[in-house]
């Protein structure tokens, strides 16, 4: 791990380059967030973000990484990876939810 890989905002885990990772748009590009703020995030961290909240929820309650931490599921979530390795990766359960 080298001391600049960037942190993840939702797990506080390190990203080195060679785990996949993706860019959060804060606010859902669907509801007005193209060009805006965005994060970067383990892919495996990303992708429980939209297994768990809509589009609109993402836009409406849930548009800062702070937010998103104090999510019931989303806590549970980054409680349980933050245990595992960086580079960790594994199928989200359910269903990604309708946008």
């Amino acid at each position: 791990m080298a001391l600049s890989d960037p942190i993840c905002p939702l797990c506080g885990r390190p990203i080195p380059p060679d785990v996949p990772q993706s860019l959060h748009h804060l606010i859902p590009k669907l509801k007005g967030g193209k060009g805006g703020p965005v994060v970067l995030l383990h892919h495996i961290c990303h992708k429980e973000i939209h297994a768990a909240l809509t589009e609109a929820e993402l836009a409406r309650d849930y548009n800062t990484p702070e937010a998103l931490r104090a999510h019931p599921r989303l806590a549970k979530f980054y409680k349980w990876v933050a245990k595992r390795p960086p580079g960790f990766a594994s199928k989200v359960p359910g269903a990604r939810r309708k946008r």
